[in-house]
């Protein structure tokens, strides 16, 4: 077992479903997170946790990802990432729209951001429409825009752990069988790394621009990244108990 791990391909499966595990988990610090707060109207962000979000997009680019691998023949790997991530930025762009009629016309709030005065891409002021007692509402362009850099990140990241597992499964059971597995250990991979944010980010994050991603990615990042070697060793363990 142990020569079967140090072999080139399987380090590099390991390394691979590592980074994918990273990515998953930077990928959480990009989308606005606004819990309770925000399904209150008093931060920004889509009201719900980290982890909901992330396990959310994250399992919407892993079906389109499947689907693209089980469809195409001989897909490319550049092709099933770039499916993962479109129908991760697609679900994550979805509950920010849909969220942003909420906020507007259910609600009444104007969109507004509590960490920068005006919003980089449109240039709207936002501390003259920030409510009283609030930390911001809604969802500023700056947040939607961030929402969809890190939908895309963590559709990357899913779809790349499950072509490598399946790459790994399917020569030792059913194609039908080695997707089951490749998806059910992606799922497990990305709850993972989707707790991990939550202690850091400690409720809201906005995105990109918040001052709370800077001072805690780098923390959470080599965190993810030591879980995620240890699944990938797993998931090789897994491969080798079928062979045996």
């Amino acid at each position: 077992m142990v020569e079967a791990l140090l072999d080139p391909s399987t380090l590099t499966s390991i390394l691979l479903i590592a980074i994918s595990g990273t990515l998953i988990c930077i990928a959480v610090h990009f989308v606005p997170v606004g819990g309770a707060p925000a399904a209150m109207a008093q931060a920004t962000g889509i009201g719900t946790g980290t982890v909901e979000l992330a396990a959310g997009s994250g399992l919407v680019g892993l079906i389109t990802a499947s689907y693209m691998n089980a469809n195409v023949p001989d897909a490319p790997m550049a092709l099933i990432l770039g499916a993962g991530a479109m129908g991760s930025m697609i679900m994550i762009s979805s509950a920010m729209f849909v969220g942003g009629l909420i906020y507007a016309y259910g609600v009444g709030v104007p969109f507004a951001s509590a960490q920068i005065k005006r919003d980089p891409f449109t240039g709207t002021r936002q501390d003259i429409y920030m409510s009283k007692g609030t930390q911001g509402q809604g969802l500023p362009t700056i947040c939607f825009v961030s929402g969809v850099i890190g939908a895309g990140l963590g559709g990357i990241g899913g779809a790349l752990i499950y072509y490598v597992l399946y790459g790994i499964y399917e020569p030792l059971i059913s194609p039908t069988s080695a997707a089951a597995v490749a998806g059910v250990f992606t799922v497990g991979v990305f709850y993972v790394n989707a707790v991990i944010p939550s202690y850091g980010v400690g409720g809201t994050i906005e995105g990109f621009h918040d001052p709370k991603f800077r001072r805690v990615l780098p923390k959470d990042t080599v965190t993810s990244f030591v879980v995620s070697l240890i699944s990938g060793v797993v998931a090789v363990l897994i491969a080798g108990g079928m062979v045996t």
